[in-house]
């Protein structure tokens, strides 16, 4: 998750400061049988360990409310009034482009409140700062050079360094410019634009890598997730905040720990028996090693389950007009004009219509005490690409002939469905610039630290995904031919008449 160029010396030093900072705070509390290490060797930075055999359900360690840095405890939101308490503070402004630039969300809060301390050379939340990374291992500081071995990962798209640098420029910027007081306090220098952007992008790496959703006081939990859950906010719906040792826990698919909060602390509680030696381990959720990375700057095998992949509509497209390549320019011009009337009905309805989907796996969600069990496994496409195909076809029927009277046998167009989608999985699996083989070659079992490897995890997962998920089809698309093979052999009576004539 991090890269800390530190010494040694200073580090370690750095790393007891904030632990009795923490331990200072009023109401914290840090159980006698672990202990906050340095993880560097491992990539991870730093980490927590049991020093001696913990049982069940003990609380590990206790954050009191008032030491989580978030808006209701930070200075900046009663020194700026206006821009904290606008109506929907914690809105989904972030996903709407037509929104003001000086409106505000919880992400662009938290920024903001993180620069100021960082700003601040008397802040009260220093011992913490310092522990925070400065440089990050996630794709967005990644050079062109290193991007280059995600290939086409359907994480490339997501990185966003610069409308990341839009967003600062428009909504961060002209914050501290309209209050240098508040950011620069008498006797410091302020900062160029150029390093406040940096200093904004670390913030806000920080955030994603490290920050937890905070329920608020008028705010019912959403409807699945459990009462005592806090969940990573990734939304810019709530507020946001940044909770000190909590976020020393590093995580994995399967995980010994939970972090659990009341009206007036957080606790940190063991799920099942830790053995001594052991790492503590919390949840960030079913993620792919994909967005593990793009969020975290890591990668394990075991968020190899939950892998994704996305195979853009173009691709099927393409399949579908090469299935039906004897209709005219004209016909192609009437059966585009009916797709894009039903996908106006079903935006009006349903929201916008999707330019990819996504194909993963199932499987069993980690148990009560963080274990996983069985294997995650391909069993199927979206239903949102069926139906996109299904219109597809209508439109096709429409204008296509006694060709389109074929179309009327359900039997057919999932053939159809099938071999089109078939092919654009094959033709998804082309875009990367090596082969499946070759990369499982320069694979190793160890977990990766080096970038250019984690990149190597992240596209075999998606090409192994790819792999299933042709499989899949493959098996469903021959049964399906048999089906149409068995009914024009049986000149069934409810196949289509152009059908019935050849038979």
């Amino acid at each position: 998750m991090e890269i800390d160029g530190g010494h040694d010396v200073d580090f370690a030093k750095q790393t007891q400061s904030f632990l009795e900072w923490f331990k200072s705070l009023p109401g914290a509390t840090f159980h006698k049988d672990i202990e906050l290490v340095d993880m560097r060797g491992s990539g991870a930075g730093r980490g927590i360990i049991a020093t001696a055999d913990i049982a069940p359900d003990t609380v590990l360690f206790t954050i009191p409310r008032a030491g989580i840095l978030c808006a209701s405890t930070s200075p900046l939101a009663a020194q700026l009034p206006a821009i904290f308490n606008q109506d929907d503070a914690a809105s989904d402004s972030a996903e709407n482009e037509d929104d003001d630039d000086n409106s505000q969300d919880s992400w662009t809060l938290l920024i903001l409140i993180l620069i100021r301390e960082y700003l601040d050379p008397n802040s009260k939340w220093k011992p913490y700062l310092s522990i925070l990374p400065s440089t990050f291992t996630t794709p967005m500081f990644w050079p062109p050079t290193l991007l280059s071995h995600l290939q086409s990962s359907s994480i490339l798209p997501k990185i966003g360094h610069a409308s990341a640098t839009a967003m600062i420029q428009s909504r961060i910027l002209p914050i501290i410019a309209s209050h240098p007081t508040l950011f620069f306090p008498p006797g410091s220098t302020p900062l160029p634009e150029a390093d406040l952007t940096t200093l904004a992008h670390r913030c806000g790496s920080a955030i994603m890598a490290y920050a937890f959703d905070l329920e608020t006081d008028d705010q019912d939990p959403p409807q699945d997730q459990d009462d005592d859950e806090w969940i990573e906010d990734r939304d810019g719906k709530t507020m946001l905040g940044m909770v000190p040792m909590a976020d020393m826990l590093n995580a994995d698919a399967e995980f010994n720990a939970h972090i659990n909060h009341g009206e007036e602390a957080l606790t940190a509680t063991s799920l099942r028996a830790i053995k001594k030696g052991e790492e503590i381990l919390n949840y960030y959720g079913p993620l792919g090693n994909g967005e593990l990375l793009r969020r975290y700057g890591y990668v394990t095998a075991k968020h190899a389950q939950y892998d994704v992949v996305e195979v853009p509509w173009g691709l099927v497209e393409g399949r579908l007009r090469a299935r039906f390549a004897g209709l005219s320019g004209e016909q192609w011009e009437a059966v585009r004009g009916y797709v894009k009337e039903q996908e106006e009905e079903e935006e009006e309805e349903e929201g916008e219509a999707e330019d990819a989907f996504v194909l993963e796996r199932e499987g069993e969600d980690p148990d009560a005490e963080g274990r996983l069990h069985g294997e995650a496994t391909f069993v199927g496409l979206p239903e949102e690409l069926a139906e996109r195909v299904k219109v597809f076809l209508k439109g096709v029927k429409k204008v296509a002939g006694a060709e389109g009277e074929l179309l009327a046998d359900k039997a057919v167009r999932k053939e159809i469905y099938l071999d089109c989608v078939l092919g654009a999985l094959q033709d998804r699996e082309r875009q990367y610039v090596t082969t499946l083989e070759d990369d499982e070659k320069l694979m190793r079992p160890e977990r990766p630290v080096e970038r250019e490897e984690m990149a190597l995890w992240v596209r075999v997962g998606e090409k192994r995904l790819l792999r299933e998920a042709q499989s899949w089809v493959s098996r469903e698309l021959e049964a399906a031919r048999r089906e149409v093979s068995s009914k024009r052999e049986r000149g069934d009576e409810d196949a289509p008449a152009a059908k019935r004539r050849r038979a």
